[in-house]
């Protein structure tokens, strides 16, 4: 049974509205003002929150300032209850990340409908995994669920060959980028000349997300290893959707987590990782961004990636070849043994 916090001062609509939702088959938690409210939130987790506005101690927008600093409660659906229907109030319990805005008196259908399909929102998108095509399906979520400009639909697409740069460091960041088909490696040069591949990025992914966040630039550079399509969405409608968008906001800083998650054990690899350790990740990676498991790579790419020197890698490839673990024909790379290479000792 679903859970669905109160926070009302009047015990007259708070009884009202507990009666109306036990009816309709919810769980009830009510608290008579916002500082109980933020208590009981934190102890019973509810799957959604109806709060007042105009409360004493604490009002509904600083209950929902608490709530959203909190990681465990930010993507609970929050709706505030009014009896002032002010434009004002209206944007900034928005502006605040409320997912609606319900005034008083309420129509007991319309609370109802609005109730569900929040629940069903939240459910749905709590069910979408922290991956970047994880993070592609949310995006389809927030076009739907959203009245504001479509991300991926009606946007400019440039085709890319086979190492034709996107971007480079230094440059001013303006666009997201959303990969339709083929494959985009994202990687660092040091004061040596040496590269670094720290992202490699295929069908359904976003990349160049960082340097939006902070109004700078790009620290590294993208360029497509084959034949590639993406579409350019303007850094603004991200920003919109980001700022503005209280379920996108909390996935998207799951996302990051993720993505520094990788970064951080691929440092680890290249520091405490075998060379076949190493090169065995890389390949794994590449057939995970690729369509089939038959691909093409430079060896210069591969050390790129693996962080390895291209003459290591080339030996690694030869011994995984005689040990049955590849194939290598005319410089496709195909994978024989894949749970060997996903095994491969430290």
């Amino acid at each position: 049974m679903q859970k669905i916090l109160i926070i009302e001062d009047n015990l007259e609509v708070r009884e009202n509205l507990a009666e109306i939702l036990q009816l309709a088959g919810y769980e009830t938690i009510e608290a008579e003002n916002g500082r109980i409210g933020v208590e009981k939130a934190k102890l019973s987790k509810p799957d959604l929150i109806l709060c007042d506005v105009m409360m004493p101690e604490l009002d509904g927008f600083g209950v929902l300032k608490i709530l959203n600093n909190d990681p465990k409660l930010i993507q609970v659906p929050f709706l505030f209850l009014t009896a002032k229907a002010e434009k004002a109030d209206f944007r900034k319990g928005m502006g605040l990340g409320a997912d609606d805005y319900i005034t008083k008196p309420f129509d007991d259908v319309e609370l109802l409908e609005s109730i569900e399909i929040r629940l069903k929102k939240s459910e749905k998108l709590s069910k979408i995994e922290n991956t970047d095509q994880g993070l592609r399906l949310f995006f389809n979520e927030a076009k739907a669920e959203s009245d504001l400009q479509k991300l991926t639909e009606e946007r400019e697409i440039r085709k890319y060959h086979k190492k034709d740069v996107i971007y480079e460091a230094g440059n001013h960041a303006k666009w997201l980028f959303f990969v339709i088909s083929g494959q985009v490696k994202c990687y660092q040069i040091n004061d040596f000349g040496k590269e670094f591949t720290t992202h490699l990025c295929g069908s359904g992914d976003f990349f160049g997300f960082l340097p939006l966040l902070t109004e700078g630039k790009y620290e590294d550079f993208a360029m497509a290893t084959e034949e590639t399509e993406i579409r350019l969405i303007p850094a603004n409608d991200f920003k919109i959707l980001l700022f503005n968008n209280r379920d996108f906001s909390s996935k998207f800083i799951k996302m990051l987590a993720n993505h520094a998650d990788h970064t951080e054990k691929q440092l680890i690899e290249i520091a405490y990782s075998s060379v076949r350790k190493k090169v065995a990740n890389a390949l794994i990676l590449i057939t995970e961004k690729s369509v089939e498991e038959t691909f093409k790579i430079t060896r210069e790419d591969l050390a790129s990636l693996s962080g390895a020197a291209k003459e290591t890698v080339t030996r690694t490839l030869s011994d995984f070849k005689d040990e049955g673990l590849i194939q290598i024909s005319d410089g496709e790379i195909s994978i024989l043994n894949r749970k060997m290479l996903e095994t491969m000792p430290q």
